[in-house]
C-alpha cells in the first residue's frame, strides 16, 4: 500500500475516533450513551479494542514527520 493511502487511512481513523470521543463528552452531559464505536461493536469488546488501537496508532502515525505530498 503506498504512503498516501497508509496515510488518508489514518486520517479517517482519526477523524471518526476523535467525533467519537465528542460524542462520548457529551454523552456525559446529556445522560445518553453516544459512543458510536462501541454501539457498532460492542457486543464483540475484543474487536472494540481493536478499534481503539487503530485509531491511537493511527495519530501516532499522523504524528511522525515524513516527506509530505
Amino acid at each position: 500500500m503506498e504512503k498516501s493511502m497508509i496515510r488518508n487511512v489514518a486520517k479517517l481513523l482519526v477523524l471518526i475516533g476523535s467525533i467519537n470521543w465528542g460524542l462520548v463528552g457529551i454523552s456525559f452531559f446529556s445522560g445518553g450513551d453516544l459512543n458510536v464505536v462501541k454501539m457498532l461493536v460492542g457486543q464483540w469488546p475484543a474487536v472494540e479494542a481493536i478499534v481503539y488501537i487503530l485509531v491511537g496508532l493511527s495519530a501516532l502515525y499522523l504524528l511522525i514527520p515524513g516527506k509530505r505530498s
